[in-house]
């Protein structure tokens, strides 16, 4: 596959009105597999070589596509598969931002992925625990937050986002466990659970 033919079909099939292509509304045939990577730790690799330009690692996620368990990147007329050891975003950075839900005014909180891309927790199925995969997991198979950053695809958070929001959370207690909690948009978000 030729990469900067596919970045021309991306970059030419963009509605400079829309910040992201319509990549649901695209199904071309697909063309098979090509060497990228995203790894564990979030960055992308092409040919085992990191791909450094942030914008075009920004571009590549902006049509990437996940059908079950498999990613493809898409342009109108072409489909090819990745490999994603995770997840293809990973939450570097966090903010608070002033919300108005329901006519009340509160915080909410804005997760930042290493692309850039702005999630604000504001709907409680945006976020899930899970395992992690067990090269980055710890010894007791703690489960960790997940963020749904856009059309099926997720984030996990980075292990300093983790703690920072870990500090920040409160411990409620029920039962056999204890859950830990942040606030945000007037919803209550599970980021751990000990017991």
């Amino acid at each position: 596959m030729d990469l900067t033919k596919f970045q021309k079909q991306i970059e030419g099939s963009s509605d400079k009105t829309r910040p992201l292509p319509p990549v649901e509304k695209w199904n071309p045939d697909f063309c098979g597999d090509i060497n990228m990577t995203v790894t564990l730790d979030g960055r992308w690799f092409y040919e085992g070589t990191p791909v450094g330009r942030a914008s075009l690692v920004k571009l590549f996620s902006s049509v990437l596509k996940r059908e079950d368990d498999k990613y493809f990147l898409v342009t109108p007329v072409e489909k090819v598969g990745i490999t994603v050891e995770d997840t293809p975003f990973l939450i570097t950075q966090w903010k608070e931002i002033e919300a108005d839900a329901n006519g009340d005014k509160n915080t909410a909180l804005v997760l930042i992925t290493q692309t850039g891309d702005e999630v604000v927790l504001d709907s409680v199925d945006q976020m899930e625990l899970r395992v992690p995969p067990k090269a980055i997991r710890d010894k007791e198979a703690t489960a960790i937050p997940y963020v749904c950053v856009r059309r099926n695809l997720w984030a996990r958070l980075h292990q300093n986002v983790y703690y920072q929001l870990l500090e920040k959370s409160k411990e409620i207690k029920g039962g056999d466990e204890t859950h830990f909690v942040v606030h945000s948009a007037n919803i209550d978000f599970v980021i751990g659970k000990v017991g």
